[in-house]
């Protein structure tokens, strides 16, 4: 008969506050020897009176990480590497390949006649065009040739692959919710069978069937947008409506937030975008939410200030704004800024809070 071997564990007692008494001190050893720990020493920890990120505010300026994106062009290719990323981790979160405790962030490059072959995984993600335009994203059979300021959507599970067939080298922004897969183990990845997928529809098919203001006869809604790519070129002059017409918010500007057609929810199920015009001299009142935010610059220049700190941002900057931690917007110039968050996550689960 097989005999299982006890592997023995450390079970030290943590030293709780509590423990100066002798007799709480050796009541905690003992329940340690059980896998026990008693809740009056922790439960300050657990049930805080208000959010208290791990994360810090950061920013990523483009003119100074763009020649190290470049740089990993020349030390391997596209196939070696999968997926040729830098990651933005988070100063506070250094190896965990995180910009915020639930998102991940990275600057990828794909370079001229380079292809990215077809996966797919659980995480769902996003593309946000940074430099250069010409590159594709094929997703389940649909291709889209991106520009800057698009808004490409690869949910999860679908299959994707990307590939350079302009002159120029394409670098863009990648946001997937990987940490929050990886905190649930629910994880799950494949390679696909062919590098490059048979384009079965039409070129930027998604947008002019689902986002035109009708739908299909007989279609089913889903939690994830149907739509591919969100056009900059499309998306854009609509703030610019909204600044003729509608009050400014005192927060956010002129603010549009990427939509899903078939239920006018948000674009995915666990990532939030908007998209947010801020006029010239704009000074926005500080503002926090539990959502912690990612921020791209897409036109102008201005500072953020986080908790007392200015960030000064320009075109292609990347900034992240943890949770809880007060903000404001000032802009030099009219400016566009998009961001993204993991604020549908919270709504879904009715935690997600905002102070104005």
């Amino acid at each position: 008969m097989a005999t299982a071997t006890a592997v023995k564990s450390d079970k030290t007692a943590k030293v709780y506050e509590g423990s100066k008494d002798p007799k709480r001190a050796a009541f905690y050893e003992k329940i340690s020897q059980r896998d026990m720990a008693p809740l009056w020493e922790v439960l300050k920890d657990l049930v805080a009176k208000s959010p208290k990120s791990i994360a810090a505010p950061a920013i990523w300026h483009f003119d100074q990480v763009k020649p190290m994106v470049e740089e990993a062009g020349g030390l391997l290719t596209a196939e070696e590497a999968e997926r040729r990323v830098l990651v933005l981790e988070n100063p506070a979160l250094r190896g965990q390949s995180r910009i915020t405790t639930s998102l991940y962030a990275g600057l990828q490059l794909i370079l001229p006649g380079e292809i990215a072959g077809a996966h797919r995984h659980t995480a769902g993600a996003i593309r946000l065009i940074l430099d250069g335009e010409g590159a594709y994203t094929q997703v389940d059979g649909e291709k889209t040739v991106m520009k800057y300021g698009d808004f490409v959507l690869t949910p999860s599970w679908t299959a994707h692959d990307h590939g350079n067939e302009s002159k120029k080298p394409m670098i863009w922004l990648d946001v997937l919710d990987v940490p929050t897969i990886n905190f649930f183990e629910t994880a799950f990845a494949e390679h696909l069978d062919d590098t490059v997928q048979n384009t079965k529809f039409t070129d930027n098919d998604s947008l002019w069937r689902y986002g035109s203001g009708v739908l299909p006869d007989g279609t089913n809604t889903e939690k994830t947008s149907p739509i591919i790519n969100y056009a900059y070129e499309r998306v854009r002059p609509i703030l610019d409506r909204m600044a003729k017409t509608d009050e400014i918010n005192k927060y956010h500007g002129f603010r549009l937030r990427y939509a899903n057609p078939f239920n006018g929810g948000w674009s995915t199920p666990t990532m939030g975008a908007h998209l947010s015009l801020l006029p010239k001299g704009f000074k926005g009142q500080p503002y926090r939410s539990t959502d912690g935010t990612i921020f791209a610059c897409l036109e102008g220049k201005g500072q953020t200030t986080i908790d007392g700190e200015v960030f000064e941002w320009g075109p292609r900057d990347v900034f992240v704004i943890p949770s809880w931690k007060q903000y404001s917007h000032k802009a030099d110039e009219q400016s566009v800024l998009f961001s993204i968050s993991d604020r549908p996550m919270q709504e879904s689960l009715n935690i997600w809070r905002e102070v104005n």
